[in-house]
């Protein structure tokens, strides 16, 4: 495997040590100025995010000597980062705080996500839930399972079903029209759509069964690298809208999530196809 079975434990460490130590002491209690804006109201960035990226850096830089490492917040300095996901040598992607929109607004619904990814290829997955204090991991060809400090659990997708049935996310925010209000009159084809604004918990509940699908139009790798290879490990088909495999370099394209192949082309029939 991409890690020995001492480095994943390694790393959930470092998430527990890291959401202990820069991201829960500072829940409910950011002031004003603690909290900024980048692209827009709807994409705050908190000292808290930035603190536990920099732990994070460290750390992986710690325990996995020479490794490179790329982070959200490095990114929004300087995009150029993104360029190393497709080229040799592994590198770790880091999102200090998934869902700082719910951090900053005191809602306990955020996560901690990171991807080991070597030439366009998601290695290794881990998904923290710094409330809960458990990590949903993926390592490639090794499954996917919940851990917590003394217990471990396989995750797997929920079984098919009829469109009419599933429940996931639907990411319609970022669509180009006309794909935009296709969609979104077409959502009654689901059994419910809730947002979590949330990827990590979004795909945690994915890939443990609770929901059925999801759909992304935003690509980001910090977003999605390790969950997609988390839903893939637990049983789960994804691929970009035109059926192409889903790269975390890329991100454009969109992204389609559902329990099987066969359920993949039913959901993007019913959500997608003119």
């Amino acid at each position: 495997m991409s890690l020995t079975a001492a480095e994943i434990d390694a790393v959930v460490n470092l998430l527990r040590d890291v959401s202990a130590a820069e991201i829960m002491p500072r829940f409910r209690k950011l002031a004003v100025e603690d909290i900024r804006l980048k692209s827009g109201p709807q994409d705050p960035v908190t000292v808290a995010d930035e603190a536990a990226e920099k732990a994070l850096d460290a750390g992986l830089r710690r325990l996995f000597p020479g490794c490179d490492v790329i982070g959200e917040e490095a990114v929004a300095e300087n995009p150029d980062l993104l360029k190393r996901l497709s080229q040799p040598g592994k590198v770790w992607v880091i999102d200090p705080i998934d869902g700082t929109a719910n951090y900053a607004s005191d809602l306990p619904l955020f996560g901690v996500i990171l991807a080991l990814v070597e030439a366009d290829s998601v290695l290794a997955g881990f998904i923290h839930d710094p409330v809960g204090d458990d990590t949903a991991i993926a390592i490639a060809g090794g499954g996917a399972w919940m851990q917590t400090r003394d217990t471990r659990k396989t995750l797997r997708v929920s079984q098919p079903m009829p469109v009419r049935q599933m429940t996931g996310s639907v990411s319609w925010r970022f669509l180009p029209e006309p794909l935009r209000s296709r969609v979104m009159s077409r959502l009654d084809r689901l059994a419910a759509a809730p947002d979590y604004r949330c990827a990590a918990h979004q795909y945690r509940m994915l890939a443990a069964g609770h929901a059925q699908m999801q759909l992304f139009r935003k690509l980001l790798p910090w977003d999605h690298a390790a969950g997609v290879l988390l839903h893939r490990e637990a049983g789960g088909y994804s691929a970009h809208f035109d059926g192409t495999q889903y790269l975390p370099s890329a991100t454009t394209g969109g992204l389609l999530l559902a329990p099987d192949a066969e359920s993949w082309l039913e959901v993007r029939k019913a959500l997608l196809d003119v």
